[in-house]
């Protein structure tokens, strides 16, 4: 069968650089490690400093996030994501990421399916992030910094 050839594969941390999370903030930084054009997904990790808010999103699939170091919570719910915990956000979800003001920075990997859909306060559209514009910011940030990148939509 088909699926017994593909190949298991590892990427290491240090072989993809931290990016800015630009233009949303150059504080917030993004790792990828697979952006999945078949099926519209992005494995990446996100670090954040303590009391970041980034933009209020939708999601059109569903997301999880496992926290790896410090504390966050979305605006709109009241608990705590705290190390080792895992977030299931449903897709047609809408929330507002907040990291904690005493826990240090925030380290967290996501898997994301579909697309992140920014919203002003008028719950107008302001971006639309997913594995085609991660590909963009990380194919930019190698070449503005002479890296050669990697194949990201193949795991390998």
């Amino acid at each position: 069968m088909l699926y017994a050839n593909i190949e298991t594969a590892v990427i290491a941390d240090d072989s993809v650089p931290w990016i800015p999370f630009a233009p949303y903030s150059d504080t917030v930084m993004v790792k990828y490690f697979k952006l999945d054009p078949i099926r519209g997904e992005v494995v990446a990790m996100l670090k954040a400093p303590a009391s970041t808010v980034l933009p209020r999103h939708y999601h059109s699939g569903t997301v999880i996030v496992y926290t790896i170091q410090g504390e966050w919570k979305y605006q709109e719910h009241d608990w705590v994501a705290t190390p080792g915990s895992i977030v299931y956000e449903t897709a047609a979800s809408s929330h507002t990421p907040q990291a904690s003001d005493s826990a240090g920075d925030v380290v967290a990997l996501n898997i994301v399916s579909g697309d992140l859909v920014y919203l002003d306060e008028n719950d107008k559209v302001i971006a639309i992030e997913n594995w085609k514009t991660a590909l963009e910011r990380y194919l930019a940030y190698c070449k503005a910094n002479g890296i050669t990148p990697r194949d990201l939509t193949a795991f390998k």
